[in-house]
């Protein structure tokens, strides 16, 4: 059995599928934030520190 099978057989295993679920919730969240902080820091280095608050209700 190679390593990628057994890490396959435990990942599997019911007791750990919302485990899984929820490192990929985690990862996609921890994308979102850093993107959308990318998006507020080119607008202060624009000077357009104002516009923060509006993009974030948007």
């Amino acid at each position: 059995m190679g390593p990628l099978q057994n890490f396959w057989a435990i990942v599997s295993l019911p007791d750990n599928i919302p485990i899984v679920l929820m490192l990929g919730l985690v990862g996609y969240f921890t994308w979102l934030s850093f993107r959308e902080a990318r998006k507020h820091d080119r607008l202060i280095q624009e000077g357009r520190r104002d516009e923060v608050l509006k993009a974030m209700q948007d």
